[in-house]
């Protein structure tokens, strides 16, 4: 299956149930419906339908990885950041950072490869995933994401994403 809005039934969480759970607790966004994002060229070529003049927004590229011990992170970087991942294993005082099976994906943040997002949070925290996110998002109006599909994405103010991440109990952890 793949990670578009077709097949978000079969999710745990449904894109449709978040967004809807995204508005009970009062948050806003901007929701764009676009051909299905698998890689951060793919965002590139749709990402100028979503600018806002003056708007200083950030675009990410969003990993999975694991270390040694089988603990599960999740990585949302600037989607032109370069990243190490035996540096940031040091950085995080982890061994063997990897990427996450997709498999791991599914049963840990409960998406699919191509639709990863600070948003599957809301699943995460319930496996003890660790989150950690680029410390440019502290300066940004704007954060755009995929609300667990790939063929949409929100534009989220950063005070709402903050509030997001206190409803689940996420603990953000800041990428210098």
């Amino acid at each position: 299956m793949d990670a578009s809005s077709d097949f978000q039934d079969t999710l745990p969480l449904s894109s449709d149930s978040l967004l809807a759970q995204m508005d009970d607790w009062g948050l806003t966004y901007r929701l764009h419906t676009h051909m299905p994002l698998r890689t951060v060229e793919d965002a590139k070529s749709v990402e100028d339908q979503f600018v806002v003049s003056g708007e200083n927004t950030l675009r990410l590229k969003n990993l999975y990885l694991r270390d040694r011990k089988k603990r599960n992170y999740l990585v949302s970087l600037e989607q032109s950041r370069e990243i190490d991942l035996k540096q940031l294993g040091n950085q995080l005082g982890v061994g063997g950072l990897s990427f996450g099976s997709p498999e791991r994906l599914l049963q840990h943040l409960g998406i699919r490869p191509g639709a990863v997002s600070p948003l599957a949070m809301i699943n995460g925290v319930k496996s003890n995933v660790f989150f950690l996110m680029d410390a440019t998002a502290q300066s940004a109006d704007v954060i755009n994401m995929h609300p667990l599909v790939n063929d949409r994405t929100v534009a989220m103010p950063r005070p709402d994403l903050m509030v997001f991440f206190d409803r689940v109990g996420c603990a953000v952890t800041w990428l210098p």
